[in-house]
This record gives structure tokens, C-alpha cells and sequence, in this order.
């Protein structure tokens, strides 16, 4: 059996003795994301034993390149979004627009084909270019369309969740196949860069199960559900969070709980909270790792 002494990253400190097969060491320069060894993920700064000289790093998202269809990114140190090409639209351009938008009321103009388009109608609207106003008292969301578009509701970022939250979810299935197998449920988050380290919180359905996570900064936290019981009407979720310590009940089910990874006890999100979908339902700008890839159904 080998043993071997302390693993350092970056550069090896000028007290340490190097093998002399190892030749000249210099000093690494740039950012490092993620650090793994034998498929388990180290967490670079929280468990540390030391170090010097580490500044932290905020790659720009442009230089990932998100944008579709010839869109020009831009950013600065908070913000970037995508400058499209006429005919393109969306966060990443991703979606071909109207050359005359025939819609109403903020209507978003889909070309069905070169002679029809379809008006994907905003929250109290309703009709083939979105000029009736309709009165909704109980919401009825479809998912994602064959568009790419999710219908969706969207609040004001919720105050004081940082450091404890609780939340409680009634609702109906619309049929029990497409609804419960990779359905977002609700989802707020940092700013839809989909990075790692990004703070969220999420619920969805995936495989007939509930699926709850969340991200304080320092690793995600998973609970999933036993099997919904299919012969119920109406399903009741029952959520929260102490500091880094979560819950999730379902229905009759047993409550379980789950601890997030590292040391980081806060939730720092700034988006709007999202309910039955996403603004623009593209996964890559949701974070990595539970991405749902449909909206919710019911």
C-alpha cells in the first residue's frame, strides 16, 4: 500500500520537497470550476486546510458562448444577455419570430409557417391574436409546447427565504403520463447562468416521484418522494428549510430530510419565482445537475 502526503492545487508551496523526476513546477494561472477525484467532488475552497494568494474568480458567461442563431452576447460583472438577429428572439435567440407581429396585448409572435403564426398569449389573455381578456381563477398549466414556450406564472422575488422557508402545494395532475415524468413544479434561482455554483430552490416530478432541491452555494441537496398514489385526486407537498437542514412530506407519506453539502447556510437567490415552468423553457439556463425538461401539467 502507498501512501501519499498532501494534495495541493496550484502550485506546491516553496517549503515542500518535490521529487526531482518531477522536473521544473510553476504556478497554475486561471480559474478552476470543479475538482474530482474517483467521481467524488471535492469542494475547493470549504475543504481546504489552507492556502495563499486565491482571489475569487467570475468567469464572464460570454465565454460560454450561450447565444443561438448568430446572437452577440454581452456582460458585465452582473448582467449579459444575447443581442439577437432580426427574426430571432428569446434569452439565448433561440426562437424565430414574425417579421409583422399580428398579436395584441404583449402577445409573443410564433411563425407557424411563411403564411400563419401563432399567438402565444400573455397571463389574462386568451384567442387567436390574444385580444380577449379572461378572468382566471384557478390555473391550468400544459407544459411546454411544441414551440419550446412553457406557460408559467411569475412573482416578485420572495423575501426572507435565506435562511428558512416552508412552503405548502395542492395540486391536480392533468393526466398521468407526460405530467409526471420530467415536469418542473417551481424554481428560483441566481441569474440563469445554469452554473454549478448557483444558488436555487426547485421542485418537479420525475418518474411518478417528487423531487425537491436545493443549493446554498456549496453542493446540492436532493430529496426524492416514494411513488405518487395514483388513485388520489388532489396531492399535497409539504416543504422547508432550517439553515441546511431540509424536509420534504407527500401526501401520507413519511416525512424525510436532507442536509446540503459544505458549510454555506444561506440562500441567496434574486430571480422572480417561477410556478409551473420557466420563463423560457431552455435547460441550459436552469442550473446543472436536476434539470426538468418539461413544464408542469394540471
Amino acid at each position: 500500500q502507498i501512501a501519499f502526503g498532501s494534495i495541493f492545487l496550484g502550485k506546491v508551496p516553496v517549503h515542500e520537497e518535490v521529487h526531482q523526476c518531477a522536473g521544473q513546477i510553476y504556478g497554475y494561472k486561471g480559474c478552476i470550476r470543479d475538482f474530482q477525484v474517483n467521481h467524488k467532488e471535492l469542494f475547493i475552497i470549504d475543504e481546504a486546510l489552507g492556502g495563499r494568494n486565491v482571489e475569487n474568480c467570475n468567469v464572464p458567461i460570454c465565454d460560454y458562448h450561450p447565444c443561438h442563431n448568430g446572437g452577440t452576447c454581452t456582460s458585465d460583472e452582473e448582467n449579459w444577455y444575447c443581442e439577437c438577429p432580426k427574426l430571432y428572439t428569446g434569452k439565448l435567440c433561440q426562437f424565430a419570430t414574425c417579421d409583422e407581429n399580428p398579436c395584441g396585448n404583449g402577445a409573443t409572435c410564433f411563425p407557424k409557417s411563411r403564411r400563419d403564426v401563432v399567438c402565444l398569449c400573455p397571463y389574462g389573455r386568451s384567442g387567436i391574436l390574444c385580444s380577449d381578456a379572461v378572468n382566471i381563477t384557478q390555473p391550468s398549466f400544459s407544459g411546454t409546447d411544441v414551440f419550446g414556450y412553457t406557460s408559467f406564472l411569475a412573482y416578485s422575488t420572495i423575501p426572507n427565504i435565506t435562511f428558512y422557508y416552508e412552503f405548502c402545494l395542492k395540486f391536480q395532475l392533468a393526466n398521468h403520463h407526460s405530467a409526471l415524468q420530467d415536469n418542473l413544479i417551481f424554481f428560483t434561482g441566481q441569474k440563469g447562468q445554469g452554473l454549478n455554483g448557483d444558488d436555487f430552490l426547485e421542485l418537479g416530478l420525475r418518474n411518478g416521484r417528487v423531487v425537491y432541491s436545493y443549493n446554498l452555494g456549496s453542493g446540492t441537496a436532493t430529496i426524492i418522494s416514494k411513488p405518487l398514489d395514483l388513485t388520489l385526486n388532489i396531492h399535497v407537498i409539504h416543504l422547508g428549510r432550517n439553515l441546511q437542514k431540509g424536509w420534504l412530506k407527500v401526501d401520507d407519506q413519511k416525512n424525510k430530510t436532507v442536509t446540503s453539502p459544505g458549510r454555506l447556510v444561506g440562500l441567496n437567490v434574486f430571480s422572480q419565482f417561477y410556478l409551473g415552468g420557466y420563463r423560457e423553457y431552455t435547460p441550459e439556463l436552469l442550473p446543472k445537475g436536476p434539470r426538468f425538461k418539461n413544464g408542469f401539467q394540471g
